[in-house]
């Protein structure tokens, strides 16, 4: 009876009017500033990747902040999962192929979302007790909005996210990627548990560290196993792209997939993938060394081009090229995506696509203990860090050795919930991320608010 109720509720938040307000807020914002996701692709690309690659040899400052691609590998951790290879299959599973097309779609508005959260994100950051920078939704609801209590409601919510979603659950994946390597879950929960609170402890210096040497390396990974399939099948290439712009507008496609299925399932897979309307990447966005907000946003825009637009793209194309998932095929998640290695790798393939997935569910694991430490010692107070680490690193080991059917429900109530008051926030505060993201255009570039 508690499980139904909790997949009732999960499925009324996720349902089709919370998916609206998510795009009608990218929507709005996009229009706002003139689109600048696709005018200022220049601008916004020169300013974050390339402005990195060129300062990459300059020393890291001491005062608190982390380098601007160092938060941005650090963001990519907590959204770069499992979701974005088993979530792209699944997916394709319940909304066919156009489900890639309304992703994309999803994707393109999150942009401004993402862009917009990370300027306010910086704009409203301060420095607590410790002397480190502390930023999120919780400060510039309360600052910016002048609601504390609302700003308290979201910490608190971002805190049940980070347990369960963020933590048991990719705790979990971890476990069931090393169980195909003849490892108990148990066996997994120990091995688990000591590294990750080492990880943790050291703060977000430790795990930028480790997310900005790990997250390149395993996307690279990633993308040699998904080229190496592409290219095999390459024929399939142009018919696959066909396939997710035919069956996106069908009312009901050749596949049996109609439009509504397609929009729903891709809608919701670019929400829970680049996280855009959350807020929570904002969090670790608000400890870059950046002075200017605006710039900070754009990285929100690269962020959730990588993400869902490139990443979970290339996932897609794999998988609808090799030939593996049908419509009537009875393949799903993990199970769909081995075969799909499978068929061109043989063994091998599905030996590094397990690695990868517990790989990239502990990259999401180390930075979503950030989300909820930031959370837990904005309603408790700085010195509660130590104790949500050792509260973190316990869940962890009990997502190890537990099934988590009731979690995952649990945690898509938190997450849908955690949207509410952000979104509010984000809408009420437009004008103010809108007014600093023109000061980095030219007079002839800029809208009227």
């Amino acid at each position: 009876m508690f499980y139904m109720v909790n997949s009732l509720i999960s499925s009324v938040i996720w349902g089709p009017p919370m998916l609206a307000v998510f795009l009608g807020t990218g929507l709005f914002l996009s229009v706002r500033t003139g689109f600048f996701q696709i005018s200022g692709i220049r601008k916004w690309f020169s300013l974050t990747i390339i402005d990195a690659f060129r300062k990459r040899k300059e020393p890291p400052k001491n005062d608190g902040t982390v380098s601007q691609f160092a938060a941005l590998t650090s963001a990519l951790a907590a959204c770069l999962g499992t979701g974005n290879i088993t979530g792209v299959a699944t997916a394709l599973v319940a909304g066919g192929p156009g489900a890639v097309f309304w992703m994309w779609i999803s994707a393109i508005l999150g942009m401004m979302t993402c862009c917009c959260e990370n300027i306010l994100g910086i704009k409203y950051r301060i420095r607590n007790s410790l002397g480190q920078w502390a930023g999120g939704p919780m400060l510039y609801i309360e600052r910016g909005l002048k609601k504390p209590r609302l700003a308290k409601v979201y910490a608190f919510l971002l805190i049940g996210a980070s347990l369960g979603m963020g933590n048991m659950t990719q705790a979990n994946s971890v476990s069931a990627g090393l169980e195909a390597f003849g490892i108990s879950p148990l066996l997994s929960a120990f091995i688990l548990a000591p590294f990750l609170f080492i990880c943790i402890s050291g703060g977000l210096k430790r795990i930028s560290a480790f997310s900005e040497k790990l997250i390149p390396l395993l996307s690279c990974v990633f993308l040699i196993l998904c080229l190496t399939v592409i290219v095999k099948n390459r024929h399939a290439l142009l018919p696959s792209f066909a396939s997710i712009v035919r069956d996106a507008f069908s009312p009901k496609a050749i596949s049996g997939f109609g439009i509504a299925k397609a929009a729903r399932y891709g809608i919701s897979r670019g929400v829970f993938s680049n996280e855009a309307g959350l807020g929570s990447n904002t969090v670790i966005h608000a400890n870059a060394d950046c002075d200017k907000p605006a710039i900070q946003g754009m990285w929100g825009i690269f962020e959730v081009a990588f993400d869902t637009l490139f990443m979970c793209t290339v996932t897609a194309i794999t998988i609808l090229t090799s030939g593996v998932w049908s419509p009537t095929g009875s393949l799903n998640g993990i199970a769909l995506c081995s075969a799909v290695f499978e068929s061109v790798i043989a063994k091998s393939g599905r030996i590094l696509l397990g690695i990868c997935i517990c790989l990239f569910a502990f990259a999401t694991l180390i930075a979503w203990s950030f989300y909820g430490k930031t959370a837990a010692a904005y309603l408790f107070g700085d010195e509660s860090g130590a104790y949500y680490n050792i509260i973190y690193t316990v869940a962890a080991f009990i997502g190890c050795i537990t099934k988590l059917d009731i979690v995952w429900n649990i945690s898509d109530i938190f997450n849908g919930l955690l949207a509410i008051p952000n979104i509010y926030a984000l809408l009420r505060l437009s004008d103010e991320a809108i007014s600093e993201l023109n000061k980095t255009k030219s007079p002839r570039q800029r809208r009227r608010l």
